[in-house]
């Protein structure tokens, strides 16, 4: 199929007319959205901007420099990236977290380190300024207007299920979309079978009519391709060669606001 060559990260799945089609759109609802501060529009990154107001606590509660602040802010983002999350183990995602601030402020700061109180302290506060800056840019919201004025939409994200839960909410996606899916509401995410299965099933719409749309080659392009869908979009603002052994996107697009030329091409 075409490439579309020369960010923020929206992944799903969409359903089509003439003949009726669904679109699959993945939304990365952790890491770069636009975000208004000052009556601007800039583009943030919203982990970061939590993680800055968090090491100002930090500092302030501790009495510790800059990089003592940093280190401990480093060492919860190694901890979180590497978290793996069970919820039979009887400890919410929230527990699990304000852990990970404690123990990180333990090893970098030791017996300087106030009560487990602070822990909580950081957690709030980091969640808490994550979910309020996370929000979808005017262009974006009249791109879904517009696409759900055509198309089925349904919203795929991988994740916890009420970490992503509060995302959707803050970003207020429930307007946009026909339905909207957490990976972690059922018992596999993508890029299974499994999860592609029961979208489907929701919409009520057969997989040869669906587009699946993401930046993830690894979740959702290879999800998209072994369900076999009508075709595959992949966000990638790199414009990078694949990486070896990588499933191939039918199209590649540098921004989701690119996507209406590739439906149109599709029709």
């Amino acid at each position: 199929m075409g490439v579309l060559k020369p960010h923020l990260d929206l992944n799903g799945l969409y359903h089509l007319p003439l003949p009726p089609w669904t679109v699959f759109l993945h939304f990365d609802l952790n890491l770069t959205t636009c975000v208004y501060l000052h009556k601007c529009s800039i583009s943030l990154n919203v982990f970061s901007i939590s993680i800055l107001q968090t090491s100002e606590l930090l500092k302030t509660s501790l009495g510790v420099d800059d990089i003592t602040a940093s280190s401990i802010c480093d060492k919860f983002k190694r901890k979180l990236f590497q978290e793996t999350f069970d919820p039979s183990a009887g400890r919410s995602i929230d527990e699990v977290r304000v852990g990970h601030w404690e123990e990180s402020i333990l090893e970098a700061a030791g017996s300087r380190c106030p009560p487990h109180s602070l822990a909580s302290q950081c957690y709030y506060l980091w969640k808490s300024s994550r979910l309020e800056f996370l929000s979808l840019s005017p262009e974006i919201r009249d791109l879904l207007r517009e696409l759900r004025g055509r198309y089925k939409l349904l919203l795929l994200t991988n994740g916890e299920a009420q970490t992503q839960r509060e995302k959707v909410e803050a970003v207020g996606c429930d307007e946009f979309f026909d339905a909207i899916v957490v990976g972690g509401e059922h018992a596999e995410q993508k890029p299974l079978l499994s999860i592609f299965t029961l979208c489907f099933n929701m919409l009520q719409v057969e997989a040869r009519d669906c587009v699946m749309v993401g930046d993830s080659l690894d979740t959702d392009i290879q999800g998209g391709f072994d369900a076999k869908v009508r075709a595959t979009v992949w966000i990638s603002s790199a414009a990078a060669a694949l990486p070896d052994g990588s499933v191939t996107p039918d199209y590649t697009i540098p921004t989701v606001l690119h996507l209406p030329d590739v439906l149109q091409r599709l029709r």
